[in-house]
């Protein structure tokens, strides 16, 4: 089946744009994944994504996945609750443009409709502009979580591209 996808390009340009939502949970940790695992990337990219259309890397071997993440332009955060995996964002550093691209980024579905894709967006961002970059960029699509394009506006991102896609 065909599907009308409808996807936004977003990017902040500084911190100061952020609005940012702060999460004072004792329970929660979010702390960048070291040492890297590509297994975990792959645990949430399949069981965030299965919701939402998140094909493209399926089909990738253990080879291509630890490639990726063991990319020195190429960090994961991971969100605990407890001592419980709850989301994560992978951030992938563009050296060439001084820029970087919020690749995925995603909670649990038990973990989702808690506020908690506020605070983990707010840190992508964060943590995105500690290496002193231009901008920090995403995009979404119809197929994702129906409050993401919310939430990425709600927290300072503006719109730079729109298109439609088939899928």
């Amino acid at each position: 089946m065909i599907k009308n996808v409808e996807r936004n390009y977003l990017e902040i340009n500084s911190i100061q744009e952020l609005n940012a939502v702060e999460n004072k949970s004792i329970d929660l940790s979010l702390n960048i994944l070291e040492p890297k695992n590509f297994q975990l990337n792959k645990f949430f990219y399949k069981n965030i994504g299965k919701n939402h259309h998140w094909i493209d890397r399926l089909v990738w071997t253990d080879k291509q996945w630890t490639e990726y993440v063991f990319n020195k332009e190429v960090q994961t955060y991971v969100l605990k609750k407890k001592d419980d995996l709850a989301g994560y964002f992978e951030l992938i550093f563009h050296k060439d443009k001084n820029e970087i691209e919020i690749a995925y980024l995603g909670l649990l579905e038990e973990y989702q409709n808690q506020k908690l894709g506020s605070f983990l967006l707010s840190e992508a961002i964060k943590n995105s502009f500690l290496i002193k970059v231009k901008r920090v960029w995403v995009h979404t699509c119809s197929l994702d979580h129906k409050n993401a394009l919310k939430n990425y506006l709600s927290r300072g991102m503006k719109i730079f591209k729109k298109e439609k896609v088939f899928l």
